[in-house]
């Protein structure tokens, strides 16, 4: 039996954010049946979903042995899975950028969220303006970007000048990983955008889950691999992190545009 968890403190412009149980699953919602975040509850730091699991995919670009010494931010709290991944898995310094108040105080009640700590810290403002923050450019090792609204209808931020901050914000082996879903978004005009932004040549694609969500990973430096270290370097982070990486030594491929 699904059951609602959380409540609105104030009433608040910002969708009312909302919480369900399906068995052993948590759900985060934001004001709609759409599910905006999930957690094992068994497992609260694992990466529940499909979709999130390959956002992690710029640990295949960088040199496994320096993680600890990475910077991983996401844009967009929903459930905090990759936040709380990065920081309980990865042991790196992590940043969440988030507008919502009540997200973040829910995934501190609800999602095993820790609080803010020399390694972690969650922001709250508004992700397309904070990352301007000349703190932040070239800093950035995995960027995590999930933005969308109550709807899931389309991404909130998604231009060439938007790429091109979060760009700025990568060091010359980041990358950036961005969820491509909803009814109103165009698969093929976020893709161009990107690449006006990052170039052609230093895009990759996922095949969309059976939910449809489609993971792009845009490179600050464009590299490609040698005859088998794709499947080498997959092997290898699913040995370090547990994540089922089997599946991304055919699934992740350059895009041609």
């Amino acid at each position: 039996m699904v059951s609602t968890r959380s409540r609105s403190a104030a009433p608040s412009p910002l969708p009312e954010v909302s919480v369900s149980d399906d068995g052993d699953v948590r759900h985060l919602h934001l004001g709609t049946p759409w599910i905006q975040g999930s957690m094992r509850m068994a497992a609260p730091f694992d990466l529940e979903l499909e979709y999130i699991q390959r956002m992690m995919a710029w640990l295949l670009f960088i040199d496994p042995a320096s993680v600890r010494e990475r910077h991983a931010m996401q844009l967009g709290l929903g459930a905090g899975a990759i936040t709380k991944f990065c920081h309980k898995k990865l042991r790196l310094c992590t940043t969440a950028i988030e507008l919502n108040p009540q997200v973040l105080a829910v995934c501190r009640a609800w999602f095993k969220l820790p609080p803010d700590g020399p390694k972690l810290r969650v922001v709250l403002a508004d992700a397309g303006e904070e990352i301007k923050n000349p703190m932040w450019q070239g800093t950035v090792d995995g960027l995590a970007v999930d933005l969308y609204d109550d709807n899931a209808a389309a991404p909130v931020l998604d231009s060439e000048a938007f790429y091109a901050d979060c760009r700025a914000l990568l060091t010359e082996d980041g990358s950036m990983t961005v969820n491509l879903f909803g009814r109103g978004s165009s698969f093929v005009q976020s893709l161009e955008k990107m690449a006006l932004a990052f170039g052609e040549d230093a895009l990759w694609a996922f095949k969309p889950t059976r939910e449809g969500n489609t993971v792009v990973l845009a490179q600050r430096t464009p590299t490609r691999f040698k005859r088998g270290e794709q499947a080498e370097r997959c092997a290898d982070v699913q040995q370090r992190w547990g994540l089922p990486t089997a599946r991304w030594v055919r699934g992740l491929r350059p895009v041609r545009l």
